[in-house]
């Protein structure tokens, strides 16, 4: 899979809020991101968990983490296609 890159500006005054560094930031709102994404049933637990390099059982834990359910805000297919490859 290939990788692309999107530009985000965010204050400094963020990083110091959150007491983070820029790397740490950058990752953390990848994070965010995909586990949004996920949440809104744009994309499945696996393929969110692809994206960020760890186990579909690691992301659930890290969805979970963010206070977003396991079962995200899935399509009834979408859920029905995650239990069948489960």
């Amino acid at each position: 899979m290939g990788t692309g890159n999107i530009q985000v500006s965010f204050p400094e005054e963020l990083g110091f809020a959150l007491k983070m560094q820029e790397p740490e930031l950058v990752n953390e709102m990848r994070r965010l991101a995909i586990v949004k994404l996920y949440e809104l049933g744009k994309l499945s637990s696996g393929k969110a968990a692809q994206m960020l390099t760890m186990s579909r059982v690691a992301f659930l834990e890290l969805a979970g983490s963010y206070q977003v359910s396991m079962l995200g805000n899935p399509a009834y297919t979408q859920l029905e296609q995650d239990l069948l490859n489960a």
